[in-house]
């Protein structure tokens, strides 16, 4: 009897119809489908049996995964009524980062949403903060539309050891994606997508936008630049509250990163702001509002955070690249080290 078996992360076979549960049987091309889990192998055997009936007689698909865990898509057919959910990698990394110093943060100006680049030092700070994540695995960026923090996910990608490219990604309509379209698979592969979304941008100071920070304070008084600063519920003139921040930028991380991504076993990275990240690791790490108003974020300074069976766990900021032990806050990231070690030695 002959047999063929697809190993993982070579390709997928998939003829149309439904997908096929652990160990059923059905015809395909002639031939028996049947899936197999051990060691993720799919075996075809020929020839088929004559007593399989016609529900059975469908085509099944069995996908390959070429992530970091193999992922065996199986759902039984409908005749037991019963489904199998795909099976996820173990855990991800996520990585918060906040931009590196603009030149607004350097003047000491209330910045919020106008759009300013970096300074030198925020351009080194960027450039550390890769460092500090040269050995954790991308495979997804998401930035505000400022340029600062899009400044900051580029410049930290250059430290990354797998030399991957990260590459904006442009929908705005039909054309822009058509325009930026890639076109050599070898290319895609060796490229990380950047997702850019207002969202992620820094709350929105209102009249405070362009202000010295002292002189405000010397004009408005201390408490109440404070307040508009540092409460979670009080706005600046005709501008956003933390509150209202973190409502966009915990729905668009539940709704686009989250749930999507890290969840089907993706490693990301976000780039953005001091009040948009604030936000987000509010509802990570489940602190009250009072919490937040005092949660500080340095600028340049990576946050890990390792998602695994639907929780996160925060890991702190990783030392850099020359700490033996830093990466080992899992076995997965000390084995993905290990695998750029053996790489680039």
């Amino acid at each position: 009897m002959a047999s063929l078996a697809f190993q993982p992360a070579i390709g997928s076979l998939q003829p149309s119809g439904l997908s096929c549960s652990s160990g059923s049987r059905h015809d395909f091309l002639g031939m028996t489908v049947k899936f197999v889990p051990k060691d993720g192998k799919l075996s075809l055997r020929y020839p088929m049996s004559d007593n399989v009936n016609s529900t059975q007689k469908r085509l099944c698909v069995v996908q390959a995964s070429t992530s970091q865990a193999p992922i065996a898509d199986a759902i039984s057919s409908p005749s037991d009524g019963t489904s199998e959910k795909p099976k996820k990698a173990n855990e991800v990394s996520l990585i918060l980062i906040r931009h590196g110093e603009s030149l607004w943060n350097e003047k000491n100006l209330f910045t919020g949403c106008v759009d300013v680049p970096l300074t030198k030092k925020g351009v080194e700070e960027a450039i550390q903060a890769g460092k500090r994540i040269s050995n954790i695995p991308v495979d997804m960026i998401y930035t505000s539309t400022l340029i600062r923090a899009q400044m900051t996910a580029m410049l930290a990608m250059t430290q990354h050891r797998r030399k991957k490219v990260p590459i904006v990604m442009h929908d705005e309509d039909e054309q822009a994606k058509l325009w930026s379209e890639i076109y050599s698979e070898e290319t895609t592969k060796q490229s990380i997508p950047v997702i850019t979304a207002w969202q992620l941008n820094e709350r929105m100071y209102g009249e405070l936008q362009g202000l010295n920070k002292q002189e405000t304070a010397e004009r408005y008084g201390k408490e109440k630049v404070h307040e508009w600063r540092r409460s979670y519920d009080i706005p600046p003139p005709n501008g956003e509250s933390l509150e209202m921040c973190a409502e966009r930028a915990v729905a668009y991380f539940r709704e686009h990163v989250s749930k999507p991504q890290l969840q089907s076993g993706k490693n990301i990275v976000i780039a953005a702001h001091g009040n948009s990240l604030r936000s987000i690791i509010m509802y990570l790490d489940k602190l009250t509002s009072q919490e937040v108003t005092s949660l500080e974020l340095s600028t340049g300074i990576p946050l890990l955070y390792i998602f695994k069976e639907g929780k996160f766990k925060r890991r702190g900021s990783p030392v850099g690249p020359t700490e033996a032990g830093v990466y080992a806050y899992t076995r997965r990231l000390a084995a993905y080290r290990q695998k750029l070690d053996d790489m680039f030695q």
